[in-house]
């Protein structure tokens, strides 16, 4: 385990421990630095990332949560293979309603296929994926109809779960100001920038209360503001008792989240 990886297992831990967000992030912050400027094994400096949360944990508190709720998605030994490629091995994880899981991994080690195998879209070679209630998926790409206004986007998949038109538009235009986008007076989706066709792709991922959310890397094209109003957004649905699961890259996002599975090859097998 290099030091990135000991941070990311660190971060995980302080969450999952209920430290609060901006409390976690300065402790993360200032073990980075240290080893940073130090260098070392972190194992040497800190220990094991649970003993050294744990020791934060009895320095400074923790903040109250909710409890996670049921089972909201389950996958068990997935594998995919393409041709004599693999691409994904035995990755397993369970969330619970409450409960934000991020998968994390290096380029090319299966988060993208291990998301849409969960979602549906693609079959795997052994495992499977059980499902309790309603699901909602972002892509990275595509998802947006180019010559559809927002607004005709939201009406469609509201229709699919038999959503008025007018109820529908609402939802969307509301779901969309929490992203900081004012969707009712947009132009159609092939004049949007890649940042805001991937809020319509979000805001239709959450148009109709989903149980279970699955986003893959959602922030592409976002800026800082943006960013921030994703992650609070994902807060509060975590909050409403959704199960989330989010492909991610970025680090300092590891301290909103309460699992994590790292589909490194090294550490494919799973956790939950």
């Amino acid at each position: 385990m290099n030091a990135d990886d000991w941070l990311r297992a660190f971060a995980a831990e302080l969450y999952q421990r209920r430290v609060g967000g901006d409390t976690a992030r300065h402790v993360v912050a200032e073990a980075a630095t240290h080893l940073r400027e130090g260098g070392g094994d972190p194992w040497l400096v800190f220990g094991s990332p649970q003993a050294y949360a744990a020791a934060i944990v009895e320095s400074i508190g923790t903040a109250p949560g909710p409890r996670p709720g049921p089972v909201r998605l389950h996958a068990r030994g997935l594998t995919k293979r393409y041709g004599r490629r693999v691409v994904l091995r035995d990755a397993s994880l369970t969330v619970r309603a409450g409960q934000i899981a991020a998968v994390v991994g290096a380029n090319g080690c299966g988060k993208s296929t291990f998301l849409r195998i969960c979602a549906g879209l693609v079959s795997p070679d052994a495992g499977e994926v059980t499902v309790s209630g309603r699901l909602g998926y972002c892509p990275q790409q595509g998802g947006t109809a180019d010559f559809l206004l927002p607004d005709e986007h939201f009406v469609l998949v509201g229709a699919g779960q038999g959503v008025a038109r007018g109820p529908a538009r609402q939802a969307g235009r509301a779901a969309a100001r929490q992203l900081g986008w004012d969707a009712e007076n947009a132009v159609p989706a092939r004049h949007l920038s890649g940042g805001t066709r991937q809020k319509l792709n979000l805001t239709m991922s959450t148009l109709t209360q989903p149980d279970v959310l699955l986003l893959d890397e959602p922030y592409q094209g976002f800026d800082q503001g943006s960013y921030v109003n994703l992650w609070d957004q994902l807060t509060r649905l975590r909050d409403e008792g959704r199960a989330i699961v989010v492909v991610t890259h970025l680090l300092n996002q590891l301290d909103r989240v309460d699992l994590v599975l790292d589909l490194t090859p090294a550490h494919q097998g799973g956790r939950s």
